[in-house]
């Protein structure tokens, strides 16, 4: 029998002997860098002349992996080693397929803190944030290896008198898989196990930021014993080695989390029917999000500050889940922003490696750049009250940004960031709160602080996100608990981390037999 599903703890570092051991894991991971990295196809290492050079953002100098960098003839090896290795795969049981992610995860938890070493180098994360994406890829395994066992035998349906009849889900073929970098561990992850464990192979295409951390994690599944071919290791440029993944007729399921940019450019490609393609294309696309925290004139103003500087500045703003947006009501407006700096005035910010670093870079030169601009933008939209500097002469550091008083309908307010810039604005009642929040092409998560039960009520219906939640912050979706996706375009909704995730894997199929 299998243990009911529960989540992976984060890591207490206000415990002396986790905080010594996460200093031991950063000064162990020193050895790790630097080294080169194969691509892994139909289960053997492949290496190029092509690399991809993986640098920490909070220290340029410093190279954290060399990944060699495939090409459209690597992905052409990758797309038929998967689709050899899915006729054997898609024909395992269930339980060995979810068993399988249960040993990965058993490893990754017995190496959890050198894995969060390695993403705190190569993402820049601190330590609290890097402990918990390597918790969460952890639950992904976890929860979608339950899910399958789950699932595993269809869903009921009715069968009549000399007639019997049954639902089952059966794998589809290939995935392509494309993750982003501000998860890079736990999104990668629940990406790649998901098609896997449900029968399908992937190809792995990761985000060239942080290529270092989903080869680590390939060499994890290969530990926990994968056939060859199942999971394919291809990075690559996404114009290149992406499109062609995405175009090719073996291609049956593409799974992308990313920019509403390249997200709608994919749905778009994988709607095209190739030449020699048996099948329309499903895509799973997770984008953008421009997420507000509104705050009524009854609420606990001091927890709703405080979850509004966790929800903009967690992880520089990297979030598609940041809180980018504070409404306010008017009566409250200047005593919350008020907190909010009197709150960014004592976070550190600096290099990850110190575990007392509140937040740490920017990814890399083009988003220090993107948000750079957008601060320039901002003190012309709106008052700056807090931060506007920075610095990319080591690594590339933005100080929380804050402008109050900004039109809702200005850029600032209106198109994602993805960086530590929080705007605010005020409204007169609580329906012009939701109205505001609502602005936006957007619609992935928002937060609520009141406490006026018609409030959030009304909110339930009029708040259009896919998450929302209610006096706590609107980032830190949990799986399991918080399945997680977004409306509009912030992509397909389709729940990360939920019950109606690992479905969209699969073919239902009913099977009618007369008796």
């Amino acid at each position: 029998m299998i243990k009911e599903y529960s989540h992976e703890p984060f890591t207490d570092f206000s415990i002396e002997k986790n905080y010594q051991e996460m200093e031991q894991a950063l000064e162990h991971i020193k050895s790790y860098l630097g080294k080169k990295h194969s691509l892994l196809i139909d289960g053997k290492n492949v290496e190029t002349d092509e690399e991809i050079t993986s640098i920490n953002p909070a220290n340029k100098e410093e190279v954290v992996g060399y990944v060699s960098k495939a090409s459209k003839e690597h992905a052409e090896d990758a797309m038929k080693a998967a689709h050899y290795a899915f006729e054997s795969w898609r024909l395992w049981e269930a339980e060995a397929r979810a068993e399988l992610l249960f040993r990965a995860a058993a490893i990754t938890r017995r190496r959890k803190k050198e894995l969060t070493a390695l993403l705190i180098k190569e993402g820049g994360k601190p330590w609290k944030e890097a402990d918990a994406d390597i918790a969460e890829g952890i639950d992904f395994m976890e929860y979608y290896g339950r899910e399958m066992i789950r699932l595993k035998d269809g869903a009921p349906v009715k069968s009549r008198d000399g007639e019997k009849n049954k639902y089952i889900y059966t794998s589809m073929g290939v995935t392509v898989v494309i993750p982003p970098w501000n998860f890079a561990f736990a999104i990668m992850v629940g990406t790649t196990v998901a098609p896997i464990v449900t029968g399908n192979t992937v190809v792995l295409k990761p985000a060239s930021n942080t290529p270092v951390i989903a080869r680590a994690f390939i060499d994890i599944l290969q530990e926990a014993g994968i056939p060859k071919g199942v999971v394919n290791f291809c990075p690559g440029s996404g114009s290149e080695v992406g499109d062609y993944l995405v175009d090719h007729p073996l291609t049956h399921l593409i799974s992308f989390t990313g920019s509403r940019e390249v997200g709608t450019r994919i749905y778009n490609r994988a709607s095209q029917v190739r030449e020699g393609q048996k099948w329309l294309k499903r895509s799973i696309i997770e984008m953008g999000g421009k997420d507000t925290v509104v705050v009524d004139k009854s609420a606990d103003l001091e927890a709703a500050a405080e979850e509004i500087f966790i929800s903009a500045f967690g992880f520089a703003g990297q979030k598609c889940s940041a809180g980018s947006r504070a409404v306010i009501h008017e009566d409250v407006y200047d005593s919350v922003v008020e907190r909010v700096v009197k709150i960014a005035e004592t976070k550190k910010v600096g290099d990850p490696v110190d575990g007392r670093t509140y937040m740490g870079p920017v990814i890399d030169q083009s988003s220090f750049d993107k948000i750079t601009d957008y601060i320039e933008i901002g003190k012309e939209e709106g008052r700056l009250v807090y931060g506007g500097k920075s610095d990319d002469s080591k690594g590339f550091f933005i100080d929380p940004t804050i402008f109050a008083d900004v039109d809702p309908k200005a850029r600032i307010m209106q198109e994602e960031i993805f960086g530590p810039v929080l705007s605010f604005s005020k409204g007169k009642d609580f329906k012009e709160l939701i109205e505001i929040a609502n602005n936006t092409e957007y619609g992935l998560t928002g937060a609520v602080f009141s406490n006026n039960r018609e409030h959030l009520e009304y909110a339930k219906g009029h708040f259009h996100v896919g998450n929302l939640y209610f006096n706590r912050n609107c980032t830190g979706a949990i799986v399991g608990y918080h399945p997680f996706g977004g409306f509009n375009m912030s992509g397909t909704d389709s729940k990360a981390g939920g019950p109606d995730y690992l479905p969209l894997h699969m073919l239902p199929k009913t099977i009618s037999e007369m008796l």
